[in-house]
């Protein structure tokens, strides 16, 4: 497993600390913008029509895979925004996310309800934001002189 250089910063001096966030996260590396997920699968099918649990499973899901194809991993995530119809899903797309982020080390994050989406059978869609770290170059052998 590779050593994340993400540093997380749950209590900012004179803010109240989160509960299932982080405050601040940051890092040195190359940034990775995940545009907004929605629970679509490979074949643009929705899952989970009526289900927040299931909507989200298939947008982490797909996250993965988009975080997959730019060498990143929810390791890497430092944001995470999520646009729900009713927030009431929120503790429903919250225990999915806790089965992708660690728990110890979770992003920021930012929660808002909003009118409509795309389409009125998606309840949610969730965007990203990762920092890859740049990968430590081999050492040069040294030459005889």
């Amino acid at each position: 497993m590779k050593q994340s250089r993400l540093t997380h910063i749950s209590a900012p001096e004179g803010v109240f600390p989160s509960d299932g966030y982080t405050h601040v996260v940051t890092g040195p590396g190359r940034l990775v913008a995940v545009a907004g997920q929605m629970p679509f699968d490979a074949k643009g099918e929705l899952v989970g029509e009526g289900d927040p649990a299931a909507q989200a499973r298939q947008i982490f899901e797909n996250m993965s895979r988009c975080l997959s194809a730019a060498g990143a991993t929810f390791g890497d995530v430092i944001r995470l925004n999520y646009y729900v119809t009713d927030i009431a899903h929120v503790p429903a797309i919250l225990s999915v996310r806790d089965e992708f982020v660690d728990l110890t080390r979770p992003p920021a994050s930012t929660v808002v309800q909003v009118v409509a989406l795309f389409r009125p059978e998606l309840l949610m869609e969730i965007d990203a934001l990762a920092i890859v770290p740049e990968p430590v170059p081999e050492p040069v052998p040294a030459t005889g002189g």
